[in-house]
């Protein structure tokens, strides 16, 4: 028996031995596997990065690209053009115009729009020529106009035909009532290529006009 115990205990230590080798080594190499998925990871991560970091700027252009064509779709923009003389609205004819000067009236016309949530803009010339170019240039940009012509009402057949281009809506404004005044003044050249006339309202005619610009043109979203 005693002799049986001491064959078997050097063979026993050799397999004790050999176990906790294998244990050890089986650690080795999961911590090997970890350490490898781990660097995997690592890089993997700085791939998708580096790929991200490449894209954004794309992506948001992208985005931008879309909230930009809708913000056109949904925003109206509309341009007021006021012809010669109404800038000194406020100084000349107070019993016609009123007393109110050029820059109340763009404040009001500007307040409105931001109630209705229009893009407005304002425009003055006293030159016919200059008139025109304005027309002419809102065909692509703006979708409505209101127009105070001023005296080019009764005169202006080229702002006639500038307007008789435009494919937007176009409201005509007088701040007088033209039809109480001269006989000259009775005749609007402009008349027959506009949408709607407002005129005799004085300056809240351009708040009326606003009012119903944005209603023409949100009926045609």
């Amino acid at each position: 028996m005693k002799c049986t115990i001491s064959i078997l205990s050097p063979f026993c230590n050799w397999i004790l031995l050999i176990l906790v080798l294998s244990i050890i080594s089986l650690f080795n190499s999961i911590a090997i596997l970890l350490i490898g998925i781990f660097n995997l990871a690592i890089k993997l991560f700085k791939e998708i990065l580096g790929i991200t970091n490449i894209c954004l700027p794309f992506t948001v252009i992208f985005i931008l690209f879309f909230i930009f064509i809708d913000y056109k779709d949904f925003v109206s923009k509309v341009l007021i053009i006021n012809g010669p003389n109404l800038n000194l609205i406020g100084e000349r004819e107070q019993s016609q115009y009123g007393s109110k000067d050029y820059k109340f009236l763009e404040d009001i016309c500007k307040k409105k729009s931001a109630e209705l949530n229009l893009n407005l803009e304002i425009k003055q010339s006293n030159i016919e020529g200059e008139i025109v170019n304005i027309i002419q240039g809102a065909r692509e940009e703006f979708n409505g106009i209101i127009i105070n012509a001023g005296g080019y009402s009764h005169t202006s057949v080229a702002i006639r035909d500038a307007l008789d281009v435009f494919k937007g809506k176009i409201i005509e404004l007088h701040i007088s009532n033209i039809y109480k005044r001269e006989e000259f003044r009775h005749k609007s050249l402009i008349s027959g290529v506009v949408t709607g006339i407002i005129c005799g309202l004085g300056t809240n005619g351009y708040i009326l006009a606003i009012n119903s610009m944005h209603e023409m043109l949100d009926e045609n979203k």
